[in-house]
């Protein structure tokens, strides 16, 4: 969104229309047309480390089988035997007993590259024709996203806001979880991330946010929207991270710059799936999946360097606890939103400027939505 923020006008009038938020059949047609064919985040790769180790996901009603090779390969699969569908594995995690992923229905048995090995008690012609069916799977800087769409998923670079580039001084690899915060909020998925995606909330809702950094006091994200000459989008006079207190938890990651350190935050975002704030200190990932036309899943993970989390005064509340804070502030009007559009008179709302990358995203979903949506998104200048 960064990059089109400069080349675009003001915001359109009209939000989505209120049936986008609440009508079962166009959630479906999302999950297909989105979340089944987008880059999604589901793991940190140290928690697949050891060969033969998996874990199952569930996007949407699929679900999905991570598992990592004896060569230390990452495999994705629909979690779907070929034989009659079942469900090859029920556990959230684990490692397997062998070099087997065997269905414990009728015991038919793949390798861990998905190719058919055995069916018991039968012969099978073509077998090669019945491995499971793939997932894309990336692994991108010690994190795991995956793809429905196997074959047709693009480049995971491509879907990265402004691009992966602009993480490359945080050491993300050798980073390790500190603390997980999750949330289920009774909202739709898309009006989360028209919160995340403009600060006109923040001043009314998020005092202590906007008391850290002073820009979002204006009820906008950056210094280009803040007008009357403003200049930086930093963090209050001697404050250092997002924290309670504004203080480190640790040293500054050695490779930042001292524009990187100054800044206090830095966003990537991977629509639909997640974003990162990479903080001189620290980093949170927070990622979210549909739980329904009218709920979603957020899932935050605080990452630490090894060194900072065995340090003897090392404080983590003191990170965690304000995170928690402004998500928690953001859950309450992410659901106050959702129970309002259900409203029999409301058919659409109205942006304004400073949402502008609200339009944004909705030339993102537009891009994305097929032929035989019940919804009609708005265009620009309507």
């Amino acid at each position: 969104m960064t990059e089109l923020r400069h080349r675009m006008g003001s915001a359109p009038g009209r939000t989505l229309p209120a049936l986008a938020y609440v009508d079962v059949e166009h959630h479906e047609r999302e999950m297909v047309d989105i979340w089944y064919r987008e880059w999604l985040y589901v793991c940190r790769a140290d928690t697949l480390g050891a060969a033969r180790s998996f874990r199952t996901f569930e996007v949407g009603d699929q679900s999905v089988l991570l598992v990592r090779d004896d060569a230390g390969v990452l495999r994705g699969f629909h979690n779907t035997c070929r034989h009659r569908g079942s469900l090859l594995c029920d556990a959230p995690s684990g490692v397997l007993g062998s070099r087997r992923i065997t269905c414990p229905y009728h015991n038919w048995s793949y390798s861990l590259s998905g190719e058919l090995r055995s069916t018991p008690f039968n012969d099978v012609d073509e077998m090669e024709q019945l491995s499971l069916y793939p997932v894309a799977v990336a692994e991108w800087r010690g994190m795991v996203f995956v793809n429905l769409a196997a074959d047709e998923a693009g480049e995971l670079a491509d879907s990265m806001d402004p691009g992966p580039a602009l993480l490359d001084r945080w050491p993300l690899e050798t980073l390790v979880t500190g603390h997980t915060f999750v949330i289920d909020l009774a909202c739709n998925w898309k009006v989360f991330w028209e919160n995340f995606l403009e600060c006109y909330h923040c001043p009314g809702v998020h005092p202590e946010l906007c008391d850290l950094v002073p820009l979002y006091r204006r009820g906008v994200v950056s210094a280009d929207m803040a007008g009357d000459g403003w200049i930086g989008e930093g963090l209050r006079a001697g404050a250092a991270t997002w924290s309670m207190d504004g203080r480190l938890s640790g040293p500054p990651f050695p490779e930042l710059t001292d524009d990187e350190i100054a800044a206090g935050y830095t966003f990537l975002t991977v629509l639909p799936t997640m974003f990162v704030v990479a903080h001189p200190d620290h980093v949170r990932i927070v990622s979210l999946s549909p739980l329904g036309v009218a709920g979603t899943r957020l899932t935050a993970e605080w990452l630490f360097a090894p060194e900072t989390l065995a340090h003897e005064g090392f404080d983590m509340g003191n990170v965690t606890e304000f995170g928690a804070l402004v998500m928690t502030q953001d859950a309450a009007v992410c659901e106050l939103n959702q129970r309002g559009l259900r409203s029999i008179r409301h058919e659409h709302g109205r942006l304004m400027p400073n949402e502008n990358d609200i339009a944004l995203f909705y030339r993102w979903l537009d891009r994305r939505i097929g032929p035989g949506s019940n919804v009609a998104w708005p265009r620009e200048g309507s």
